[in-house]
């Protein structure tokens, strides 16, 4: 795990120095701003945009997949193998009492984890702000796919859960496989079940815009993350933008357009709350496996 962490965050140091030479020559040349191009201006946006691929298209998914990853793979294993081999009631017939054995069982991977995900989460989140928010060569909102799960403290709290959450499916079923299939599978549908949930972590804004506004639709705040639009009817009747589809000429003339969604300012809070949900989960989770471990022993 250590060593893809390493890559990974020399990767990204990288990245952050070739794309800052890349602009660089760009402004030099007057190709950054420029509005009509020339073929060396085309070739210069093309390895900017090629840099900037890396991270969005490469670094971004790989880093995300962390959590599920390490759920399966350590903590899946982690007491699995240990109930699959026997080697447990040799340790635990030791003068090491079962609690003090499993937590320093778990303190190790538990700090590394904590290490390596708090510098991927850093270094991730740096070159996002320094060299792809408001790069000439990138389009990357934070809500967008990959890159809220890989900026922030949430790239923190989600492979401590990982962690445990692989420990405890590696405690139940004590096969090493099977843990770690679980423990994958496990990890997947809680993302699944977090992505359904984060949008109503934080209140949503609504807005209602008149055409006069803009006569394309719903107007979309720079960087939000839009959860519904529509148009509403001079009766103040909304309709979907399913709704739209069926009765085109209808929302056409509509007087105005109706949007919820998360402006950019709400990115920290939701982070925030999500943050804390994993850790309290993840705090749940260990202390089951300690209770389990200590009462019902082997």
């Amino acid at each position: 795990m250590a060593i893809p962490a390493i890559l990974a965050a020399l990767l990204l140091v990288a990245l952050h120095f070739l794309i800052q030479d890349q602009t660089g020559l760009m402004k030099q040349s007057g190709c950054y701003d420029a509005m009509d191009w020339n073929p060396a201006c085309r070739e210069q946006y093309r390895r900017l945009g090629l840099l900037t691929r890396i991270f969005t298209d490469g670094l971004q998914p790989a880093i995300a997949a962390v959590p599920v990853l390490l759920g399966a793979f350590l903590g899946g294993p982690l007491l699995a193998q240990e109930y699959e081999r026997g080697t447990l009631r040799l340790v635990l017939a030791q003068s090491v009492g079962p609690a003090r054995w499993l937590a320093a069982r778990l303190a190790v991977p538990g700090a590394v984890v904590l290490l390596l995900s708090t510098v991927l989460s850093g270094l991730t989140s740096w070159v996002w702000w320094s060299d792809i928010l408001n790069s000439r060569g990138a389009f990357d909102p934070p809500f967008q796919g990959f890159t809220y799960p890989v900026l922030g403290v949430v790239p923190v709290a989600w492979p401590l859960f990982g962690l445990a959450l692989g420990v405890l499916i590696g405690q139940l079923l004590r096969r090493t496989v099977a843990a770690v299939l679980a423990s994958g599978a496990a990890m997947a549908l809680a993302h699944a079940a977090m992505i359904a949930l984060r949008p109503h972590l934080w209140p949503v804004v609504e807005e209602v815009q008149s055409r006069r506004f803009n006569l394309g639709g719903f107007y979309q705040p720079h960087n939000a993350w839009l959860l519904e639009q529509g148009a509403e009817l001079a009766d103040g009747t909304r309709m979907t933008v399913a709704d739209c589809a069926s009765a085109f000429e209808v929302c056409n003339a509509a007087p105005s357009f109706w949007g919820r969604y998360h402006p950019v300012s709400h990115f920290i809070p939701i982070q925030l709350v999500e943050t804390g949900i994993l850790l309290a989960l993840t705090i749940v989770v260990v202390a089951v496996v300690f209770r389990r471990f200590t009462r019902a022993g082997i």
